[in-house]
C-alpha cells in the first residue's frame, strides 16, 4: 500500500465518527486495501434481546453460499445477531493486537466447530483477522476483516497494515464515544426543554442563528411579533427591535469577556389575539479553548403564555398516588381553569369536583388551589 493510500485511509478513519452511518468510507477503503470480502466493525456486541451495533461492508458481488430465506447479502449479519454471537470464539482478543482466527482455532479444531459449520461455512467465510480496541470510557470496538474459504490466507503485509492502523482506530473510537455521549446528553436536555414548553434559539458570536428547537421553529414560522430576517432575530417595531439587537450585542460581548452572569429580558408584542412573548437572552458558557468562530455565544429562551403546560396525567398520578380523574383535574387547574370551568369541561358536578379537589389536597399535602397549581407546574410531571 502506498504512503498516499495509507494517509487517505487514516484520514477516513478519523472522519468516520462524522459519517452516517459511521465509518462507511473507511470500511470500504480498508476492504479494498486488504483484498477482503467482508469488513465489520462491532461498536456494541449483540446480546440476548439486544441487536447490538454492527457496521458491515461487503465486497460488491459477494454472496453467502446459502442463506435460509431473505436477502443472502444480509444473512451473514442477521444470522450473527440472532443466533451465532453466543457461539463466536473470536471475541475478547488481546487489546490493540492483530489476531487471526486460525491462531486461536487451528485447522481441524475450527472446521469441526458448530460456529464454522453453522455460520462461517454458510456465510462463505474462513480467513479472519481481528482487532479489538477499547477507549477509556469502556466502549469496546471489534474490527473483523474476512475472506472467503477459497481465497488465500492473509499475509504478513495485511497484518502489518492493521497494526499500523491500530492507534488511529483507537483515537477515532475515543472521538466517536465522546461525540455519542455529548449528543445523547444534548438530545436529553433538548427534549426536557421542549417538554417544559420553552422555545430555544442559539446564536453565534455575530448574532446569527445557529440552531433552534421545535417550539422556536414554530414561533418563527408564525412570524407574529418575532421573526427571522436573514439569519438574525427580528421583533416588529423599530424601538422593540433595537432593544432586542442591543440585548443580543450586550450578551455576546459579555460572553466574549467571560461574564456569563449577564442576562437581558424583554417582551415581544404580538397581535391582539395573543399574549406577549417573554424573551430572555443570556451568554452560552464557553470552554477555555473555544475558537469563538461560528460557535454558540448566546442563548435566547422564549416563553409563550398561550402555550398550555404538558404535564403528564400518568406521571402526576404516580407521583402523588392520584386517580386518573384527580390527576386530570389538577392539570386543568394548573392551566388556569376555575373549579366551575373544570366541572363544565369534564361534565361532572361541582360537588364531585370539590370532592376530588379535597382528595388531591390530602394526597399532595397542600391546602390551597394556588399551592396545587405551583406544585403541578414545578413537578417532574411536565417531563413525563
Amino acid at each position: 500500500m502506498t504512503d498516499v493510500s495509507l494517509d487517505k485511509l487514516i484520514g477516513l478513519i478519523y472522519e468516520g465518527p462524522l459519517e452516517t452511518p459511521p465509518w462507511q468510507s473507511a470500511l470500504e477503503s480498508l476492504r479494498d486495501a486488504m483484498e477482503a470480502d467482508v469488513v465489520s466493525l462491532v461498536l456494541r456486541p449483540p446480546a440476548e434481546g439486544d441487536r447490538g451495533v454492527i457496521l458491515n461492508c461487503l465486497r460488491p458481488g459477494f454472496k453467502t453460499k446459502k442463506g435460509p430465506g431473505g436477502d443472502n447479502n444480509d444473512w451473514e449479519l442477521s444470522a450473527y445477531r440472532e443466533q451465532f454471537f453466543a457461539l463466536d470464539p473470536f471475541v475478547n482478543l488481546p487489546l490493540d493486537t492483530v489476531v487471526a482466527l486460525q491462531d486461536l482455532m487451528p485447522g481441524e479444531e475450527l472446521t469441526s466447530s458448530a460456529y464454522y459449520r453453522d455460520y462461517l461455512q454458510p456465510a462463505g467465510l474462513f480467513h479472519i483477522l481481528g482487532l479489538d480496541t477499547e477507549e477509556s470510557g469502556g466502549m469496546l470496538a471489534r474490527l473483523r476483516v474476512s475472506r472467503a474459504s477459497e481465497s488465500a490466507p492473509f499475509e504478513d503485509a495485511q497484518r502489518e497494515l492493521l497494526t499500523q492502523l491500530t492507534s488511529h482506530l483507537n483515537r477515532a473510537i475515543r472521538l466517536y464515544a465522546r461525540l455519542s455521549r455529548t449528543t445523547s446528553e444534548r438530545d436529553l436536555y433538548a427534549g426536557a426543554v421542549d417538554q417544559l414548553a420553552v422555545a430555544t434559539i442559539i446564536l453565534d458570536e455575530k448574532g446569527r442563528m445557529l440552531n433552534t428547537n421545535a417550539l422556536a421553529r414554530a414561533l418563527l414560522a408564525e412570524a407574529d411579533g418575532l421573526s427571522l430576517q436573514g439569519e438574525r432575530l427580528h421583533i416588529d417595531g423599530r424601538d422593540a427591535n433595537r432593544e432586542l439587537q442591543d440585548a443580543v450585542s450586550t450578551v455576546i460581548q459579555a460572553q466574549q469577556q467571560g461574564q456569563t452572569s449577564v442576562v437581558r429580558a424583554l417582551r415581544v408584542p404580538r397581535s391582539a389575539d395573543h399574549a406577549d412573548l417573554g424573551l430572555v437572552v443570556r451568554p452560552v458558557p464557553a470552554g477555555e479553548w473555544n475558537e469563538g468562530q461560528a460557535s454558540p455565544s448566546a442563548a435566547v429562551f422564549i416563553s409563550d403564555p398561550d402555550m398550555k403546560e404538558s404535564a403528564s396525567q400518568a406521571t402526576l398520578g404516580e407521583l402523588f398516588e392520584l386517580t386518573p380523574a384527580e390527576a386530570n383535574l389538577a392539570i386543568l387547574l394548573s392551566r388556569g381553569l376555575s373549579l366551575a370551568e373544570v366541572s363544565e369541561t369534564q361534565n361532572i358536578s361541582q360537588h364531585t369536583a370539590r370532592a376530588q379537589l379535597k382528595s388531591i389536597f390530602s394526597k399532595t399535602g397542600v391546602s390551597r388551589q394556588a399551592e396545587l397549581v405551583r406544585l403541578v407546574l414545578k413537578s417532574v410531571a411536565t417531563l413525563g
